[in-house]
């Protein structure tokens, strides 16, 4: 859990401390600015911007029930970050498992990716796929009953 946080916790200290060298300068405006800016960088790569994960077991078995597509994913990824800004509200309606959080999730994805980690590893019908394009994955719900 602590390890999704590491980025975030991370940008929040930085911009702490670049903000606090600011204003011991005298910016005090600019200092506040560039600590909005650190809080945003966090907040943008927190699993807070990502709908709530499941475990594994749990999305593999509400996907064979309503055929929507598995997406496991990872806090800090950017390739992540960028599908699910990508999908816009659609992400919602797509099952979302955090590998660093799910043993088993990472197991799924190291298994479809020759021992690798790789994410966004999206499953469409027990068949995964690597990074796909947004829009494939739009496409997909929409074709799921």
């Amino acid at each position: 859990m602590m390890r999704a946080w590491m980025l975030p916790i991370l940008f929040v200290l930085c911009g702490s401390v670049v903000s606090a060298g600011m204003l011991l300068r005298g910016s005090a405006g600019e200092a506040g600015v560039v600590l909005l800016m650190f809080v945003l960088l966090a907040g943008v790569n927190s699993p807070l911007i990502f709908p709530r994960s499941i475990s594994a077991q749990e999305a593999q078995r509400r996907s064979a029930v309503d055929g929507r597509p598995v997406v496991f994913w990872r806090a800090g990824c950017t390739y992540c970050l960028r599908l699910r800004l990508r999908l816009g509200r659609a992400a919602r309606r797509l099952h979302w498992v955090d590998i660093w959080r799910d043993p088993d999730g990472a197991a799924v994805v190291r298994a479809a990716n020759q021992g690798d980690e790789t994410v966004p590893t999206v499953l469409v019908a027990g068949r995964p796929h690597v990074n796909p394009d947004a829009a494939w994955v739009r496409g997909q719900l929409t074709s799921s009953p």
